[in-house]
Formats: structure tokens, C-alpha cells, sequence
């Protein structure tokens, strides 16, 4: 093993010294040794473009090379190739060219002329010049902005990230219009380079907060980072556990929001999602609709969302430990008519409600998967038709389809996707510890659950906060919404550097 061993590491570093560019070539004088190398890069790559142009202000030969599919033609044409066939200038150097697109750079890497010319831009080789000048001109096709899928809203705005990367920092910008808004961007990706832009504002967000994120992203060795999912499993603190530890959205409005409180937001070119961090158990029972509508509507919302929490975990497995152990806790009248019903099905509870559980499981992935009319008809009429032809059957009781139908409800009142998919999973070991200990497997699940959550950790900050440490002052935004002037304060489990984030906007007659 250890010859094996040491083979995987030659190899691994192999690998590395060359993606990271140790070894290193320049560009060459001679234009036509230029086209030649490039050609030899790019081999089976018909999508390459090499146009060949004679620029009038430097009157020598030239080649403009890029990727068809990931320019903009036009821009490329009129303000690149036209300048340079028909202008004339004073200046004789790659920078005085007569060039009006995006920014420019002058490299004399071959590493960098290639990783260019992948990324969508363009590379001009002038004959006689050791160096190339990389040319903005991305234009890959994109999605038009639309509503967000996973996260709607009544009164908020109705425009969702897309996945080009700088159209998504755009749109966060027009919530955010400062100076202080800083951007941060690292390189991540040994073979499909993905650029990611930490959002945060200079004068609010925790240093050691931005430096632990940037040290998580900077030690990540891997070829590449296709969307932010991948991303949040690699750099959370606890991969073991169900809970999501970072927020996922797709709205600019809740990213704004959350860099206001002193949140980083991490945004991954070609993922329409923004990771926020840090994150805590309650930022996940939070809707932007929350602060659209008056306070206490709010506040009985979130209070509902908190209670079906609690149903979507605990209803299963209280129905099966009801029925299985602990029977004298039900009113007479109702026992008897259980029993009536239950004296038809063949199964213990335990079956009966992991048969329907994993049923609706089925029933809502099917939803998901089909196209959108398909899918919300095969929703409804399988659970209707599998619900009362299993009753039909005796495979299953009336009680156990009310218990799954309100268990269904619960979940799907939970407005983050993430947090909803863990609750999920988590019903089912509470069914399986409370067929096994009736009442009492139900309580030590629940006590396992709560040690858990005090337990996990978010960018190194407490998730059960502000329950777990306690801080009062942030109790105003949790199980209920406390109106807008009181909290005049910002979240202390970002650990902010400027605390306060409005003045005194109290209504006039408000003396509490």
C-alpha cells in the first residue's frame, strides 16, 4: 500500500504544479507562432475563432482570437475589429489602440491567454509584440429575469437572480446604491475556474467573520464549483447534520436585506442562488413578506411556522406512540372508534405510517420532476386516489391519512426549501425511536434534537442564537415580529461593527 500511496501523491501533485501554473511559457514576437501555439491549445475545438485583421494605427498584421458561442458578435465587430481596420491613433503601444469595449489587460502568459479566451473574452496577438492584450467581451446567452420558483412572494419584489454573476451583483447593487457595498473575489476550480464574489459592507460586516469565510473558500482543491449547494457543503462547519448552516436565495431583495444586517453573501457565476452566512435556526422561519404586511399578522405567521415545525416532526410520531404504547392518554370515545378502524388494517402503526410517509415522499418528488401543469394534477389526484383507495384496501386507517395529510401541511409551511427537506428526514427516525419507546422515545428524541441545534455551529457562530447564547435584544425578530422601529438594532449574532441601523422613527402616540 504504501508504493500505491506514494504513486496517488506523485500524481495529485503533478496535477497541481500544472493547474496552478508552475510551469509557465511566454508569449512569442512572431504572430504566426502565436496562431500555431493556439491552434495546438485548442485542438477539436471548431467553436474557436481566429480572425486575422491588419491594425492601421500600428500598420502590422494582427489575430483576434475567441470563442464564438461565449462573445458578444456585435460588440466584438463594432467596437473591436472596425476600430482597428479603419482608425488611426498617436500611440504605439497594445493600451493605445483604438479599442472601445470593457476593460483591457496586457499579459505575456500563455496560462492567462488560455484561461481568457475560455472565459469568454477576447485576445489580440499583434506581429512584432511579445505581449497580448485580453479584451472584455463576454456575451453568453442568458436567462431573462424572472420570478423566483422556490421563493414567492405577495408584496415583494417579483425578480429573481440569474445565473451570470454580474448580473446578479447588479441587481443586489440597485438595493444597495453605497460606497461601503465592498466586493471580494476568489478563483476556485483546478480545471473549470468559477469566479465567487463575497458581498459585504466594509463598515458593518465582522472582519474575522469575512476572514474565516475567505479561508474556507481559499483552502477548497477541487476541479470545479458548478452551484452554491456544492459550495455550502464544502465550507460549512458540520456536513454530518441535516440542517442547512447557510442560507440559500434566489432573491436580491432578501440579499440585500441580510447584507444590511451584517451578513456576507457569496455569489457563484453560473448559480443563480447567493449563499448568506452566518445563519442561524430562527433566519430560516423568515419570509421577505414578513416585513411587507403589519407587524402582528406577521407575528402570527412566523408563530405558525414555528408550530408546524412541530407538527411536521413530532405528529407522526406521537400518532404511532399514542397507538402503540401509551393508548390510555386518548379520550374513551375516541379510543373506541381507533380501535373500530384500526381492527381492519393488517400492519402495526410503524408500518402503516412509514407505508404512507414514503408514498408522499414519492408523490411530492413526482410533483416536482414532471412539467408544472403535469405535476401539480399528478400531486393532487395520486394523493387523493392513493389515500382513499389504501383506505378502501385496509391497508390503512382514516386517522393515519389525516395524521399524513397535516404532516404534508405542516412542511410545506415552512417557507426555506432546505430547512422543509430536513424536517422531512428528520420524522422519520422520531417514528422509529417512538415505535421503540413509545412517549418517552418521542421526549429523548426531541432533547436530542435541541443539544444538536445548541451544538452546531454557522461560520463559528452560534446556530441556536439567540436562544442559545441568549441575547435578549434579538428576540424581537424570532418567534414574532416586533414593529419596525423597535428594532433599531442589528442582529448581535452577526457580531456587527456598527450596531445601530436606524434612529428613533417611533409614531407619534407610542410611548412604550
Amino acid at each position: 500500500m504504501k508504493w500505491f500511496r506514494k504513486y496517488m501523491k506523485a500524481r495529485q501533485g503533478t496535477r497541481h504544479d500544472i493547474d496552478k501554473g508552475i510551469i509557465k511559457r511566454s508569449i512569442h514576437s512572431v504572430l504566426a507562432s502565436n496562431v500555431d501555439e493556439i491552434r495546438s491549445a485548442f485542438t477539436e475545438t471548431p467553436d474557436l475563432a481566429i480572425r486575422q485583421l491588419e491594425v492601421k494605427q500600428l500598420k502590422c498584421q494582427a489575430v483576434l482570437v475567441f470563442l464564438e458561442g461565449l462573445v458578444d458578435k456585435n460588440s466584438i465587430n463594432n467596437n473591436v475589429i472596425d476600430p482597428l481596420k479603419h482608425k488611426e491613433g498617436s500611440g504605439n503601444t497594445l493600451f493605445d489602440l483604438s479599442v472601445t469595449i470593457g476593460q483591457m489587460k496586457q499579459t505575456n502568459e500563455w496560462r492567462e491567454v488560455e484561461s481568457a479566451i475560455l472565459h469568454g473574452k477576447s485576445v489580440l496577438f499583434v506581429d512584432g509584440s511579445s505581449s497580448a492584450l485580453v479584451i472584455d467581451s463576454q456575451g453568453w446567452p442568458q436567462r431573462a429575469i424572472e420570478d423566483p420558483q422556490l421563493e414567492t412572494s405577495m408584496r415583494g419584489a417579483h425578480q429573481g437572480l440569474v445565473e451570470t454573476g454580474s448580473q446578479s451583483i447588479a441587481m443586489i447593487r440597485r438595493y444597495i446604491p453605497n460606497k461601503e457595498l465592498k466586493i471580494r473575489q476568489l478563483m476556485v476550480g483546478s480545471r473549470a475556474e468559477c469566479t465567487l464574489s463575497i458581498l459585504f459592507l466594509a463598515d458593518v460586516a465582522h472582519p474575522e467573520l469575512l476572514k474565516e469565510l475567505e479561508d474556507r473558500i481559499v483552502k477548497l482543491d477541487i476541479d470545479a464549483i458548478i452551484n452554491t449547494g456544492e459550495l455550502a457543503e464544502l465550507i460549512e462547519d458540520n456536513p454530518y447534520s441535516p440542517f442547512p448552516q447557510f442560507i440559500l436565495t434566489e432573491r436580491p431583495d432578501a440579499v440585500a436585506s441580510q447584507i444590511l444586517q451584517g451578513r456576507l453573501a457569496v455569489v457563484v457565476d453560473r448559480s443563480p442562488s447567493v449563499l448568506i452566512a452566518p445563519a442561524g435556526f430562527t433566519s430560516f422561519f423568515q419570509s421577505v413578506d414578513d416585513y411587507s404586511m403589519r407587524w402582528s399578522v406577521a407575528s402570527i405567521i412566523r408563530m405558525l411556522r414555528f408550530v408546524g415545525f412541530f407538527m411536521a416532526i413530532c405528529l407522526p410520531a406521537g400518532y404511532i406512540s399514542l397507538i402503540s404504547f401509551n393508548y390510555e392518554m386518548i379520550p374513551l370515545k375516541l379510543l373506541l372508534n381507533i380501535g373500530e378502524y384500526r381492527a381492519q388494517v393488517p400492519f402495526p402503526s410503524i408500518l402503516e405510517a412509514l407505508l404512507m410517509e414514503i408514498m408522499l415522499e414519492m408523490i411530492r418528488e413526482a410533483g416536482i420532476r414532471l412539467p408544472a401543469p403535469v405535476g401539480q394534477s399528478i400531486g393532487v389526484v395520486g394523493a387523493i386516489v392513493v389515500g382513499q383507495a389504501a383506505v378502501q384496501a385496509g391497508i390503512v386507517s382514516n386517522l393515519m391519512i389525516i395524521v399524513v395529510a397535516s404532516t404534508a401541511i405542516a412542511s410545506f409551511i415552512i417557507p426555506n426549501y432546505d430547512m422543509s427537506a430536513a424536517i422531512r428526514l428528520l420524522r422519520f427516525p422520531m417514528m422509529i425511536i417512538t415505535s421503540l419507546f413509545g412517549i418517552v422515545g418521542l421526549v429523548i428524541g426531541l432533547m436530542t434534537l435541541v443539544l444538536h441545534l445548541i451544538s452546531l455551529e454557522s461560520l463559528g457562530t452560534p446556530y441556536g442564537t439567540p436562544f442559545a447564547p441568549i441575547r435578549l435584544a434579538d428576540w424581537k425578530d424570532t418567534f414574532i415580529r416586533m414593529p419596525l422601529w423597535k428594532m433599531d438594532k442589528r442582529p448581535l449574532s452577526t457580531r456587527p461593527v456598527q450596531l445601530q441601523r436606524q434612529g428613533s422613527n417611533r409614531p407619534e402616540g407610542d410611548d412604550t
